[in-house]
């Protein structure tokens, strides 16, 4: 789990959409999961992280999807059409709607049969090559460079994530995080299956703290009651 600074409960989330520039956070253990996670909470206030169409290209490359160089020749393909760029983070949002959906009900068969035929519909119009490339710290990526429309191929390798997963058989351990304020979810790689926070930097020690302040206010709470009963018997 990481954050890398750059640019699903009972509880309701607000209805409130408000656009930011912040960091991008990356706990889902999983490509498609951290993406369902751009549409976040934070301070009890919706942040869409995917504010415009340069902030998808931004995320693309932090979560080293997109390496500077080609995010660059999108960025100019953007300016040159701004139709199509605002097309593609439509869709965008439309997919990052279909995977959560996956990954919050997952266990439902019509949720996965909606999710597979959105999948599909990007892995249909995909056309490109794929390679394998060397990066900084001398490890290695898969990356797919799209023909054609330089749009289209922005979301192969976010649903080919989510793809993988249902052929791995990934959903049991998708989770949304515990705190019912808090929408993002993840992938539970834990030996014993047991993970139930997004990050224990966070909603994690938020529980911890609440729950040590319940048990600060039980004592006091007997105290008031022994204090009662002394005073009724006297």
């Amino acid at each position: 789990m990481a954050l890398v600074a750059a640019p699903s409960h009972s509880a309701e989330l607000p209805a409130t959409l408000v656009t930011t520039t912040s960091s991008f956070v990356f706990v889902g253990e999983r490509l498609w999961l951290d993406f369902v996670n751009t549409d976040d909470l934070r301070r009890g206030v919706r942040v869409d992280v995917l504010r415009d169409f340069s902030a998808l290209v931004a995320w693309l490359g932090a979560a080293a999807v997109l390496d500077a160089e080609r995010a660059a020749g999108i960025a100019r393909r953007a300016d040159q059409q701004p139709a199509g760029a605002a097309a593609a983070l439509v869709d965008a949002r439309r997919v990052r709607a279909a995977l959560r959906a996956l990954a919050e009900r997952g266990a439902t068969e019509k949720v996965r049969a909606d999710a597979l035929a959105e999948i599909n519909r990007v892995l249909g119009r995909s056309a490109g090559t794929r390679r394998v490339e060397t990066i900084d710290d001398g490890s290695f990526r898969q990356s797919f460079v799209p023909v054609g429309d330089a749009f289209a191929g922005l979301m192969i390798p976010v649903v080919e994530s989510a793809a993988q997963s249902l052929v791995d058989g990934d959903l049991p351990r998708v989770r949304r995080c515990a705190d019912a304020r808090c929408p993002r979810v993840f992938y539970d790689a834990t030996r014993n299956g047991r993970r139930r926070w997004c990050d224990m930097a966070t909603c994690g020690n938020r529980a911890k703290a609440a729950r040590f302040r319940a048990r600060e206010r039980t004592p006091l709470r007997s105290q008031v009651v022994d204090r009662g009963a002394e005073a009724r018997s006297a």
